[in-house]
């Protein structure tokens, strides 16, 4: 592992392998280690970057305000500063909704995307009988954040693992190591959910973007997010829609080898 010193942050990185540049960007609360399942098999084909995104684990605590715009100029200034520009893009969650974002803004940077589940809600129209359960989530974030800032993280972020992102039981199915990490990142989380555009995305300019993407949705998935994983495919001049079966909110830690295969293909028929 090392660190690079982009935007007066620190970020925690390592880049394994050889080929094109691939990078992997990681959702709430989590850090890099997300990632591990799918790191060797990608990085036979690919040089890939994995990375603390600023506020966690390993990279710069505490520095700027925690807005999505703030992670995809990192993700930008890291792609450029290491030399892997342009590069394809894989993001889970959060991380998905950043390399959209990134899309939109600097699409020099990017070959193609991969998004699974941005939690987008802002693109979901009120009208769409779905918003509901936009609300639902939305009302679910902000309860998990509301303890989080009380100083009650476990339990904050304990009710997000299982009221919002992953079900019930899910908590408990973590291992230790992964319920630490969660906890200790849930600082970051808050202030990600704090800035006003963190669920919005600009669709007139996302359909602009003329680059191959992925954008995929677990089949087992909290039922939420699917619909936002399927209005963004609608907007995307070359999005391919697919449904993981049987794959929840973190299919490269549930079905590694079925994700990570699935990636490959993708960018090798691009």
């Amino acid at each position: 592992m090392a660190r690079v010193r982009v935007r007066g942050s620190e970020l925690f990185h390592e880049v394994v392998g050889e080929g094109e540049p691939l990078v992997l960007v990681h959702g709430g609360l989590t850090d890099h280690y997300t990632w591990r399942a799918v790191v060797p098999a990608l990085a036979e084909s690919f040089r890939v970057l994995v990375y603390d995104r600023r506020g966690h684990s390993s990279s710069t605590r505490g520095a700027g305000r925690g807005t999505r715009r703030e992670h995809e100029d990192d993700l930008a200034a890291l792609l450029q500063t290491l030399g892997l520009a342009p590069a394809h893009v894989v993001g889970n969650s959060y991380g998905a909704s950043t390399a959209l974002g990134l899309a939109v803004r600097r699409p020099d940077l990017l070959r193609t995307v991969i998004a699974h589940e941005p939690p987008l809600l802002g693109v979901i129209r009120g009208d769409d009988p779905v918003h509901v359960l936009m609300r639902a989530a939305q009302d679910g974030i902000d309860a998990a954040v509301a303890l989080i800032l009380a100083g009650e993280a476990g339990e904050g972020v304990r009710r997000f693992t299982e009221e919002v992102a992953l079900g019930p039981g899910s908590w408990a199915a973590l291992p230790d190591r992964v319920r630490a990490t969660l906890v200790a990142n849930s600082r970051a989380f808050a202030a990600e959910q704090s800035d006003p555009g963190w669920a919005s995305l600009d669709l007139t300019r996302l359909s602009a973007w003329a680059g191959p993407a992925l954008l995929t949705y677990g089949t087992e998935s909290p039922s939420w997010l699917p619909p936002v994983t399927v209005e963004l495919s609608r907007t995307m001049r070359r999005a391919e829609l697919r449904g993981l079966q049987g794959a929840g909110h973190i299919p490269h830690v549930s079905h590694p080898e079925v994700f990570a295969a699935m990636v490959r293909r993708f960018i090798e028929a691009a």
